[in-house]
C-alpha cells in the first residue's frame, strides 16, 4: 500500500463498509421488532377475543376460536392444566406448558361434559359475567405444531375471571413467518448488494483519487527533471483549481524562484570574491617577484598595504559567509554611546576627524553582539570618510522606540534611486574610483545585514546642506 490511491480507496471502503454494516444491523433490528410487535398485537387481539368469552362463563368446548391455523391458542387454569386448546393443536412451547390436549377441571368455570349443557338448560337463567385482565399481556416467542405444521409464534398471554371467580390464562399465538421472511429477504439483498456497493465505492475513489493527484505526479516528474538537469530556471506546471494542489505548485514554484535567486546570488558573490581577490594576490605577487630579482626595487609599504586589504577583504568574506550560514549574534546588553565613543576613539588615522555627539544621559541600552555592532559603525565611519569633503558627524539619540546612530557626512551624497543598491554586496556607485580608495563594496552590505539580524534596520538619506546621511535603528534592551 505504497500507493495514495490505494490506501485512499482502502480507507473508504473500510468506512462504507462498516458504516453499511452498521446501517444494516440497525435496520435489521428495527424490522424484526416492528414485525414482532405486529405479531403480538395480532396475538393479543385474539388472546382478549378468547378471554372475553371466558368470562362470560362459555364453556370451553364452545370457544369460539377464529384461524386456528394461523393462531393457535391454549387455556390454563391457575394451576397450569391446560383446559381448552384450539382445534388441531397438538404440541406448544413458550407458554409454559407443552400440552396439546385439555385435561378436566372440575374446578374451572365451565366443563366439557353434560354439566355445561345442564347450566345452559337451566330456565331462562341469564349467564354469568367475570372480567377479563385489563393489564398488559405478556408476550413471550414460542412454536406451535398444529395439524403435524411446527412453526414459530409470537404469543400473549391475557388472563380472565369466571363469574365463579375462577381464573384462566389465555395463550394465543400469531405466526413469526411473515416476519422471518421479510428479515431474511432484506438480509440477503444486503449480503448480496454489500460487495456490489463496495466494489463500486473502491473504483470511484481510485478513479477520482487519481484524477485528483495527477497534477501531483506532474509536479513530482517536473521537479525530478529539474534535480537531474539542475536548470532552476524551470518551473512545474500549476493546475487551473484552486485546491490545496494548486496552492502546492504556487508554492513549490515560489521556492524555486527563490532558490534560482539564492543561487545566482551565491554565483556572483563567488565571482566578485575571486575578482576582488586576484586584485591584491596579484599586485602583491608582482611585488614580491619583483623584490625577489632586485631587492632594491621592493615596495615593502605597497605589500604591506596589499596584504592589509587582502586581510580585511578575507574577514568581510568570513563575516557575510557566517552570516549568510544564520549565525546569531549575542545577547550582551550594550551602551550605545559608549560603543560609539570607544569606536571614535580608536580611529587615529582618520582623514578628517569625527565630530561625536552623544547625550550624557537618557539613551537605553541595547542587546546584541558588541564586535558586529562595532563593526557597523566602522564600516559607516568608513564610508562616510571616503565621501565626505570637510566633516563627519556621529550622534545618538533615542527614538522610535529604540535607539539611532546616526552618521552624516558632507560629501556628494547618494542619488535617490541608487539608496537601497548601495547595500548590495560588491557594488560601487563611483565605477571609475580606484579599488584603493573605493574598497571592494561589501561595508555596507555587511552593516545592513548585522543590523537585520539584531532586530534593526539602516536606511541612508539625503542632508539639506548636501551628503549622505545613514540611520542605524536599534531596539531598545526588553
Amino acid at each position: 500500500m505504497r500507493s495514495v490511491r490505494s490506501r485512499a480507496a482502502l480507507g473508504a471502503t473500510v468506512v462504507v463498509a462498516v458504516a453499511l454494516i452498521g446501517a444494516g444491523l440497525a435496520v435489521l433490528l428495527v424490522l424484526r421488532a416492528n414485525l414482532t410487535d405486529q405479531a403480538g398485537l395480532q396475538a393479543e387481539v385474539v388472546a382478549r377475543e378468547v378471554a372475553g368469552q371466558l368470562a362470560l362463563d362459555v364453556p370451553y368446548d364452545r370457544l369460539e376460536m377464529h384461524d386456528e391455523e394461523e393462531h393457535p391458542v391454549q387455556v390454563t387454569d391457575e394451576d397450569g392444566r391446560v383446559v381448552a386448546v384450539s382445534e388441531d393443536l397438538e404440541a406448544v412451547s413458550g407458554t409454559g406448558t407443552d400440552r396439546g390436549a385439555p385435561v378436566p377441571s372440575p374446578a374451572a368455570g365451565g366443563s366439557t361434559g353434560s354439566g355445561d349443557d345442564d347450566r345452559h338448560d337451566d330456565d331462562d337463567r341469564a349467564p354469568g359475567r367475570g372480567e377479563v385482565g385489563s393489564g398488559d399481556p405478556d408476550f413471550g416467542n414460542g412454536t406451535a405444531t398444529v395439524d403435524g405444521d411446527t412453526a414459530d409464534y409470537r404469543f400473549a398471554s391475557v388472563r380472565a375471571t369466571t363469574s365463579a371467580g375462577v381464573t384462566l390464562t389465555v395463550h394465543a399465538g400469531a405466526p413469526l413467518a411473515a416476519e422471518q421472511e421479510a428479515v431474511g429477504s432484506v438480509r440477503g439483498a444486503m449480503l448480496t448488494g454489500l460487495p456490489v456497493l463496495l466494489l463500486v465505492v473502491a473504483g470511484a475513489t481510485w478513479l477520482v483519487t487519481r484524477r485528483a493527484l495527477r497534477p501531483v505526479e506532474g509536479i513530482r516528474r517536473e521537479m525530478a527533471a529539474i534535480t537531474a538537469s539542475e536548470d532552476l530556471s524551470r518551473r512545474v506546471p500549476e493546475p487551473g483549481s484552486r485546491d490545496e494542489i494548486a496552492r502546492l505548485a504556487r508554492t513549490t514554484n515560489e521556492t524555486l524562484t527563490a532558490l534560482e535567486a539564492s543561487v545566482d546570488r551565491q554565483r556572483r558573490f563567488v565571482a566578485d570574491a575571486s575578482h576582488e581577490l586576484r586584485s591584491p594576490i596579484a599586485s602583491l605577487r608582482t611585488q614580491l617577484e619583483v623584490g625577489a630579482a632586485h631587492p632594491e626595487l621592493l615596495d615593502v609599504p605597497g605589500a604591506v598595504a596589499d596584504t592589509v586589504r587582502l586581510q580585511a577583504l578575507a574577514a568581510d568574506l568570513l563575516l557575510l559567509a557566517r552570516l549568510d550560514a544564520g549565525e546569531r549574534p549575542g545577547r550582551r546588553t550594550l551602551d550605545p554611546g559608549a560603543l560609539v565613543r570607544e569606536e571614535v576613539s580608536q580611529r587615529t588615522g582618520d582623514r578628517i576627524p569625527v565630530a561625536v555627539s552623544v547625550p550624557d544621559s537618557g539613551v537605553s541600552e541595547v542587546v546584541g553582539s558588541r564586535g558586529q555592532l562595532a563593526r557597523v559603525i566602522g564600516n559607516l565611519l568608513d564610508n562616510a570618510e571616503r565621501h565626505a569633503h570637510s566633516a563627519v558627524t556621529v550622534s545618538v539619540r533615542g527614538g522610535r522606540g529604540g535607539v539611532v546612530i546616526a552618521v552624516t557626512d558632507d560629501g556628494a551624497g547618494v542619488p535617490p534611486q541608487e539608496r537601497e543598491r548601495i547595500f548590495e554586496r560588491f557594488v560601487r556607485l563611483d565605477d571609475a574610483r580606484s579599488r584603493d580608495e573605493g574598497g571592494a563594496g561589501l561595508g555596507l552590505a555587511i552593516a545592513r545585514d548585522v543590523a537585520v539580524r539584531h532586530g534593526g534596520r539602516l536606511t541612508v538619506s539625503g542632508v539639506r546642506e548636501g551628503g549622505a546621511r545613514f540611520e542605524l535603528w536599534l531596539p531598545t534592551a526588553g
